[in-house]
């Protein structure tokens, strides 16, 4: 509807006049509904969403909550949900992005639906969080989780046009990125003809953007701080961290991904993930170059990549090669078990002179069991050198019988006849007499007699 001016202005009098007047007013008009058009239109979208991926102890939620400037410490489970507060200083507009953080465990990877849909996705950012204390995880978890992105987005079964035109935007995305620190081209895929002020798009490298989800790829590297511990603890040198960072640019090459290094312990590119997030989803000016001096403060937006750069990496490399495995180099040390230093506590009084009571009645039950022990111990050998005792007497009593000449007093014959009688006992078997033998059992037991006190035997009949 064109806009009733008033007859009444100033200079309405002449016809002239009128007609000048007519067109100021016109274009007055015109300026202020095209600006509050413009303002209307230039609101801050909404329904933006930020996908969050990574492992269990990663730092997906802590992470998200610094940026949303609240402190986390809660774990959560399945699909966590928090938001980022986004506000336009230029426009004087506020909005809220969504942040979905999936679990850990693919067990809840199905939970994507409630997060993304077929209508949602090109308003969403894939974000992959990784864990630089523990290095040798990094790629395993990339893999894994570009994986449960890809299949999610290809069960979403969006139209073959609709697709090809979000994938055919990040190309141009990534094509057209121009380093922010003097506006001119930094990357060899663009260059400028001579005479022309277009810029002609170069072609993708041989292992650029292969694998497009059609929407925009971070990869966020938490805990940097670790860099230190792991220097220390388990010998990382500078060649390890260049190779992690080769591999991750690698990977963040065929995504279109942007890389970054973050610690929340030491608040290192907080500010600059925030920035660089409501750059890719809302198009904010963004004047931060590539980062790559520092190895804990990495910094690598997408667009910026290409493999010459990363070779750059590579020339430091003596005792691995760039195509070697991940794993073969960032080996994961050895389970080492922690031992905990056990809090001393006081015991209770009366408990603590049970318990001494208790070792004293103890200690005398061992001394007594000893002193038993030993005293059944000499009763036992006192025995056995008893009876090897009286062995030896009887030992000695057969070697005199068998020794014993039957000439000797008080046995029958001269000797001669006796030492014929012994030789032919010896040489046909037979046993000697039986008053040799009744002789020596006589003497054996007056000896044995002899050497026992008179009180503790009673007197014989003949004795009497």
């Amino acid at each position: 509807m064109a806009p009733v001016l008033d007859k009444h202005l100033p200079g309405a009098a002449g016809s002239g006049d009128n007609n000048n007047e007519d067109e100021e007013g016109q274009s007055l008009w015109s300026s202020i509904l095209s600006e509050v058009s413009t303002r209307s239109s230039s609101k801050l979208p909404s329904g933006k969403n930020i996908l969050v991926f990574g492992e269990d102890g990663s730092g997906k939620t802590t992470l998200m909550s610094k940026l949303q400037g609240a402190d986390h410490n809660k774990k959560g489970r399945g699909l966590e949900y928090l938001y980022l507060s986004v506000h336009d200083e230029d426009r004087d507009d506020l909005t809220r992005c969504n942040v979905w953080i999936l679990d850990g465990d693919l067990y809840h990877k199905s939970l994507l639906k409630f997060a993304v849909t077929a209508q949602s996705l090109p308003d969403c950012l894939a974000v992959f969080v990784v864990d630089m204390s523990r290095p040798w995880t990094i790629m395993e978890s990339l893999q894994k989780w570009a994986s449960v992105l890809r299949d999610h987005v290809d069960k979403l079964k969006i139209p073959p046009e609709d697709m090809r035109e979000m994938e055919q935007r990040m190309v141009k995305a990534f094509q057209e990125y121009i380093e922010p620190e003097d506006g001119t081209p930094s990357s060899p895929r663009r260059a400028t003809t001579s005479g022309e002020d277009e810029a002609v798009v170069l072609p993708l490298g041989e292992n650029t953007l292969t694998h497009n989800f059609g929407i925009p790829v971070l990869i966020v590297c938490t805990k940097c701080d670790a860099v230190s511990v792991l220097e220390k603890e388990h010998d990382f040198r500078d060649e390890h961290f260049d190779f992690i960072q080769s591999h991750i640019r690698r990977f963040s090459l065929q995504y279109g991904a942007g890389l970054i290094y973050t610690s929340v312990k030491e608040e290192k590119n907080l500010d600059l993930l925030y920035k660089y997030i409501v750059h890719k989803l809302y198009d904010f000016q963004f004047v931060t170059p590539a980062l790559v001096v520092e190895k804990d403060a990495v910094f690598i937006p997408s667009g910026w990549d290409n493999e010459k750069k990363i070779g750059i990496l590579h020339e430091n490399f003596t005792t691995v090669r760039p195509e070697d495995p991940f794993e073969d180099f960032i080996t994961k040390p050895p389970v080492r078990k922690l031992v905990h230093d056990k809090e001393i506590c006081a015991e209770e009084e009366q408990v603590f002179l049970m318990k001494q009571q208790v070792s004293k009645i103890v200690l005398f039950f061992r001394a007594l069991y000893w002193v038993v022990l030993t005293t059944l111990y000499q009763l036992i050998s006192v025995s056995v050198l008893a009876g090897a005792a009286n062995e030896g007497v009887l030992a000695n009593f057969f070697n005199s019988l068998l020794s014993k000449k039957t000439g000797s007093p008080g046995s029958p014959g001269s000797g001669a006849v006796g030492a014929g009688v012994q030789g032919s006992a010896k040489k046909t078997g037979q046993k000697p007499g039986l008053t040799d033998v009744q002789a020596e059992l006589d003497r054996m037991t007056r000896k044995q007699d002899s050497m026992v006190p008179a009180n503790n035997i009673p007197p014989t009949e003949n004795e009497a």
